[in-house]
This record gives C-alpha cells, sequence and structure tokens, in this order.
C-alpha cells in the first residue's frame, strides 16, 4: 500500500458511493411504498418479494461500491 493524498477527485467519486449504498437503506425504510399484497409473485405477496429482492441487489451494491474503492 502506498501513502497517496487523497485528491478532491477521489472524495468525491467516495461521496458518490456512499450515496449508493443509502439507496437500499432508504428503499426498505418507506414501509408504506412496499406495505401490499399485490401484486404476487409465484405466491408471494409484494411485502415479502419485495424485501427478498433487495438481498442480492443489496449484495451487487457493495460489490460495486467496494470495486470502486480499490
Amino acid at each position: 500500500m502506498t501513502d497517496r493524498p487523497v485528491t478532491e477527485d477521489v472524495r468525491a467519486s467516495r461521496n458518490w458511493l456512499g450515496v449508493v449504498l443509502l439507496i437500499p437503506y432508504a428503499a426498505l425504510l418507506w414501509l408504506p411504498f412496499y406495505n401490499d399484497s399485490h401484486p404476487s409473485l409465484a405466491g408471494f405477496p409484494f411485502f415479502y418479494w419485495y424485501q427478498f429482492l433487495w438481498v442480492p441487489l443489496t449484495s451487487l451494491l457493495l460489490y460495486f461500491v467496494y470495486r470502486s474503492t480499490k
């Protein structure tokens, strides 16, 4: 590892990466948006499959942020 000075461009990109990490938090925090049983997917109400959908999406976003900071 090298000790390079952090430039303004690097700081700006890291700020945007922090915003990317807030997307799943905000999407799951806003409960009235997905507190419904319709539309159902394979018999699962929207409330459940919407939350399960965010598990792999959040993993992909975390991977994207991790690779962007390396």
